[in-house]
């Protein structure tokens, strides 16, 4: 099997398991509006469209390097690894897990498993895989939407912060936020 179906699998078992998986959270007891939520919202479609679309066949696109079928391979791993990583977290939240921006029910800061090594686990899990598929597929569109990806993954991860900080006390995110890095393991938190 090539690299191309590998990430194909990767990419399509995530999100299967992904949308399964949300039916395994708590209920819901406070949301951020759907309408201030566009920005990051638009930002990730618009990445996922970029990044997983080949532009190569509609535009003539060319590659900015040839990885072969050994780094395609590294990169299809690197790709698992993110999501691995992205789903050990969400694994780790359990019931606390939700797409959007909410409270759930018996919410807390969680800050244990890959939560003391990041605060937003999953965002880093897959900014780690996309920029992997964008590095196999090595085309300037590719990286555009995986920075456009990263890049609402930031601003929601900045929104959740907001919402977590008032939801749940000033004191203990706060505490939070001073001891683990946001996105990037073993920078400076804060």
């Amino acid at each position: 099997m090539g690299p191309s179906a590998i990430f194909a699998i990767l990419w399509i078992g995530w999100i299967i398991s992904w949308v399964v998986a949300a039916f395994w959270s708590a209920r819901t007891e406070k949301r951020v509006m759907t309408w201030e939520t566009w920005p990051y919202g638009a930002l990730i479609v618009i990445g996922a469209i970029l990044l997983f679309h080949s532009t190569r066949r509609l535009f003539g696109e060319t590659r900015l390097w040839h990885v072969g079928f050994d780094g395609g391979y590294v990169l299809a791993g690197v790709t698992l690894a993110g999501i691995l990583f992205a789903w050990w977290a969400r694994l780790h939240l359990g019931r606390l897990w939700s797409g959007a921006i909410t409270r759930k029910q018996d919410h807390r800061v969680i800050d244990t498993g890959p939560y003391a090594l990041v605060r937003h686990p999953i965002y880093t899990g897959m900014t780690l895989a996309i920029f992997a598929t964008a590095a196999a597929q090595a085309t300037v569109t590719g990286f555009i939407g995986a920075a456009l990806i990263a890049l609402g993954f930031w601003i929601k991860a900045r929104m959740e912060e907001r919402f977590l900080t008032a939801e749940l006390g000033a004191e203990a995110y706060s505490a939070y936020r001073r001891r683990v890095p946001m996105l990037v393991p073993f920078l400076p938190a804060g």
